[in-house]
């Protein structure tokens, strides 16, 4: 499994930080900052990544709070976030809530973008 997620966000990396401290082998941590290889792998262009945290599994694409749920079922520490947030209205409100921080941090992070 691939995450692909923005390292030069300080709140996007603070958070992955924790999770790569588990050191979990199965997971690869991709940065998207100048990476045009996550490009190919995704499928996505920079502004969609920069837009949301996604994971590739195999070949699906998950994006946004699906992407959470899939890195949080894989980490045993994280396994109860896993299991909270996937509660049909929990995961609602998560994703509701997910994208309107996302859309603050790609506001405060698209000046990274090439134009």
């Amino acid at each position: 499994m691939k995450v692909y997620y923005n390292n030069s966000c300080k709140i996007c990396r603070s958070e992955i930080d924790l999770y790569k401290k588990e050191k979990i082998k199965e997971i690869d941590w991709i940065d998207i900052t100048d990476n045009t290889l996550a490009t190919k792998e995704t499928s996505k262009n920079s502004k969609e990544l920069l837009r949301r945290l996604h994971v590739k599994e195999g070949q699906k694409i998950l994006e946004g709070a699906e992407a959470f749920l899939l890195v949080w079922k894989k980490i045993p520490k994280y396994k109860f976030l896993y299991n909270f947030f996937k509660l049909p209205i929990i995961f609602s409100i998560f994703s509701f809530t997910y994208e309107i921080v996302a859309f603050f941090l790609y506001l405060k992070n698209k000046k990274q973008l090439k134009n």
